[in-house]
């Protein structure tokens, strides 16, 4: 039986400002500190493992019991703070310039090429929230057909249409359209497909779709693929990477649908990796300032993780990590440029493995094939040597 890596990204889940988050407006900032306020917040399975004993959120230690696994942090090299960026790090991809943002709306050249491409008129075209602009717009949309483009701090352009006016599929298309248009200077790292359904005030359905740029030199992803491995790709990962290096994929509807098909996979017999994004935190909580909800997410994530522990098999590692911060307690409902956690589990992991602060989050892809004995020429440094107590991968 293989080797199995089960690499988990709690999106958004920093713990603590970087050196330079002052240089993005992010002095101060650390996502699990403030989601820690919520009430009935809880996470002591994730305490056992060493989470709390992450440099930045170790006030929250509530016990003087020695970790049952490994942690430590993660520091960020890529210039930017998106999740596409951060999870090409994390693949072993590090990206000297930011990924062009467009915070006074697009040019008219590209919404004029857009709307000449799918037939339809354009409405916002600026920086909004999701919920709120099919609140503001969608009246608009289903009277005229027109589509309702905007964006946000991050690198993105997104197209919210109602299901009714706009079915799915021409939604995908006119997404695809625009990501062919989004090259260049406007080559924004994901194009995001938003529909929604109902009466007003509308909902948005779980049907979205990313369309990513596809990363500009090989991931993990591609070296363990090539090399005939297993890569499965749980959330928005394959949307991320573009489908790059992933043998296969699946698409979720939040957290708790990722855990359940994170379980599953548990019990299936592959030989690689299997790449989870747990969405919920960023999304739902993060972007909206929702302390509570925040706080609820991680909680409902700590209660699941024995579940997760109890189906490891020998020659398995669990690494839990993210992609970047989004502290709820600030003004701003942006992400934050934040250290990342990492906590590690599996039977060969040595209790109280300290790998300290990381200086790329490049170092989990190379610990990933460092584990899967895979040569790859990705950036990072393996900390797999400290997991296993300096013994080397046995």
């Amino acid at each position: 039986m293989g080797k199995r890596v089960f690499l988990v990204v709690l999106d958004s889940v920093g713990v603590g400002a970087l050196p330079d988050a002052a240089d993005y407006g992010d002095a101060g900032s650390n996502t699990v500190l403030a989601a820690a306020k919520a009430e009935g917040f809880h996470m002591p399975n994730m305490e056992k493992l060493g989470f709390f004993d992450i440099e930045g959120i170790r006030s929250l230690k509530r016990t003087t019991d020695q970790p049952q696994g490994g942690y430590g942090r993660l520091m960020e090299q890529s210039k930017g703070k998106d999740t596409t960026i951060g999870h090409w790090e994390i693949a072993g991809v590090i990206s000297e310039k930011p990924l062009p943002t467009f915070p006074h709306g697009f040019p008219k050249e590209l919404l004029d090429e857009l709307s000449a491409r799918t037939g339809r008129k354009i409405l916002c075209n600026r920086p909004y929230s999701g919920t709120e602009v099919i609140r503001d717009f969608g009246e608009e949309h289903c009277k005229t057909g027109a589509l309702i483009v905007y964006t946000s701090a991050d690198s993105v352009l997104q197209i919210a249409a109602h299901e009714e006016v706009v079915p799915v599929a021409e939604l995908y298309r006119y997404c695809e359209i625009a990501r062919e248009l989004c090259v260049g200077e406007y080559g924004v790292g994901r194009i995001i497909a938003r529909p929604f359904e109902g009466e007003h005030p509308y909902v948005r359905t779980p049907r979205r779709h990313d369309y990513s740029l596809v990363p500009p030199k090989k991931t993990m992803l591609n070296v363990l693929s090539e090399q005939g491995f297993d890569v499965l790709a749980v959330g928005k990962i394959n949307d991320i990477f573009a489908g790059s290096g992933i043998t296969e994929a699946v698409r979720t509807s939040g957290n708790e649908e990722g855990i359940e098909r994170l379980l599953e996979y548990e019990d299936r017999d592959f030989n690689g990796l299997c790449f989870v994004n747990l969405v919920d935190f960023d999304m739902k909580y993060g972007h909206r300032n929702d302390i509570q909800g925040y706080g609820t997410a991680l909680s409902y994530f700590d209660d699941k993780l024995p579940q997760i522990l109890g189906k490891l098999r020998e020659g398995d590692l669990l690494l839990i990590t993210a992609d970047h911060g989004c502290d709820p307690a600030t003004s701003s409902t942006d992400h934050s440029r934040e250290y990342t956690p990492l906590v590690a589990a599996g039977p060969s992991v040595v209790p109280g493995a300290a790998i300290g602060t990381r200086a790329c989050f490049s170092d989990t892809g190379a610990t990933v094939l460092d584990w899967l004995s895979v040569k790859g020429d990705i950036a990072g440094s393996s900390y797999l040597p400290e997991l296993l107590g300096k013994h080397g991968n046995s």
